[in-house]
């Protein structure tokens, strides 16, 4: 309870300094169309630009847009039953980080190859956790809904066996800025595969994803998070440049953890699956739920993976 009183107060305060942000901006934009001296307009100095202060009507009207947004997302956030708002991811990063294979993840040849990194974390220091979910299977357009109006960015690893009979679901994400990514064509354990096998199933997914969705991806998830130097190889082979797991998975009733820790940490990549009632003793969006749930309570914003890469 002392995190929502404490989130509104952020949030009232966030108001109160935008508000007088704006009237100050307002003053110097006023002031600056009246600098005078003796007539004389004030020029800057040599080799400085004009500076045009912004005016207060179009800060202001940013201001309602913001508080407009707030005011949908909150109503969202009822009406699937959250404890609080979900935050706000913060703007996509101007220079990406840099991702390298997490340590005792490489493969031999790791960085000799050029193999994708398989990593469980982006390396950033933003309060920032990426929700992925795996596979298919479940077709929830109650989930499709909450995800659009609460504004939460998600990546999708797709295997064809479980989504070749509704593509079009898929697509409708799509449309939403959600991006498809490869988790092969039969979702088998890939280190048993021969290394034609393996590629098989990767770039068979990749044909199959550019068919249907326009686009081949450039990051690929193997399945159940095990893989070989052939499969990384394979990967390459057919553009793929990631292959991020996970450092958190999060079920309808329960989280399990990488770490010994059990806590969340900026950047961790967070599993989750296409999964309803035939499996799971709740839908996807009860699973969704326990997800905000827990992230927003522990100040954390879902960022959109690929914009990390």
């Amino acid at each position: 309870m002392r995190a929502v009183v404490q989130n509104d107060k952020n949030r009232s305060s966030w108001g109160t300094r935008v508000r007088g942000g704006i009237a100050v901006l307002a003053v110097a934009a006023i002031a600056s169309g009246c600098a005078q001296d003796g007539g004389q307009e004030v020029r800057p100095a040599a080799g400085q630009p004009r500076l045009k202060a912004p005016e207060a009507r179009a800060l202001d009207s940013y201001a309602t847009k913001l508080r407009t947004a707030y005011a949908a997302r909150a109503l969202a956030a009822r009406r699937w039953g959250l404890r609080q708002v979900p935050l706000t991811a913060p703007p996509a990063p101007l220079h990406k980080p840099h991702i390298t294979a997490r340590r005792g993840f490489e493969v031999d040849d790791q960085e000799e190859l050029g193999l994708p990194p398989v990593f469980t974390t982006v390396p950033t220091r933003q309060k920032v956790v990426f929700l992925t979910i795996d596979d298919g299977a479940e077709k929830d357009r109650a989930f499709l809904r909450m995800m659009s109006e609460l504004k939460i960015p998600y990546s999708a690893f797709l295997s064809n066996f479980l989504v070749k009979d509704d593509y079009a679901y898929f697509r409708t994400m799509q449309s939403e800025g959600v991006t498809l990514n490869n988790h092969t064509l039969t979702h088998p354990y890939l280190p048993g595969l021969s290394y034609a096998e393996q590629k098989h199933e990767i770039c068979g997914m990749q044909k199959i994803m550019k068919r249907e969705f326009g686009k081949a991806p450039t990051v690929f998830r193997p399945p159940f998070g095990n893989y070989n130097q052939d499969t990384l190889r394979a990967a390459k082979s057919c553009g793929i440049e990631y292959a991020p797991i996970w450092d958190e998975e999060v079920f309808v009733d329960h989280w399990e953890y990488r770490e010994d820790d059990r806590d969340l940490h900026p950047g961790d990549i967070v599993l989750t699956h296409f999964r309803g009632r035939d499996e799971w003793k709740g839908t996807m969006v009860d699973d969704m739920r326990r997800f905000l749930n827990k992230v927003t309570a522990e100040g954390y914003a879902v960022a959109r993976l690929e914009d990390y890469l």
